[in-house]
């Protein structure tokens, strides 16, 4: 999981097993944040759509941005908020940037510390690159 600034350049990174869903790993990823600032505003699709997730980061202070679900039944989103979901592709074009290393899209480390190390070390060069 990874959270990209309004340029689309890696602010936090965070890589676990595939098994648990994306609502779960927000906090922990917001927890590895390279820079100070705080987040005001966080773009998710709509995997994100979750009222406890909401809460959580109302009382952290971020504005969560995500489209509802197609069941959802009680609507919450503002639909000027909705507004800001078009700047999604720029984390998008961060995961694209990340494809570019080809030790990243095939995973040849066993061990996630290893695997992890090599994501910061992209990360720092995707940085230098934009420098």
């Amino acid at each position: 999981m990874a959270v990209a600034d309004g340029t689309g350049l890696p602010v936090a990174i965070c890589a676990e097993s595939a098994t648990p869903h994306e609502v779960t790993l927000v906090q922990q990823t917001s927890a590895e944040l390279f820079v100070a600032e705080p987040i005001e505003r966080l773009i998710g699709d709509d995997a994100y759509d979750s009222d406890r997730l909401d809460r959580e980061l109302a009382d952290a202070g971020v504005e969560m941005i995500a489209p509802h679900r197609s069941n959802r039944r009680n609507r919450t989103q503002d639909c000027r908020a909705l507004r800001r979901y078009r700047r999604r592709w720029r984390i998008e074009r961060l995961f694209a940037w990340l494809q570019n290393f080809r030790r990243l899209t095939t995973r040849w480390e066993h061990r996630l510390d290893n695997f992890l190390g090599m994501l910061h070390l992209a990360c720092e060069l995707i940085l230098l690159r934009h420098l």
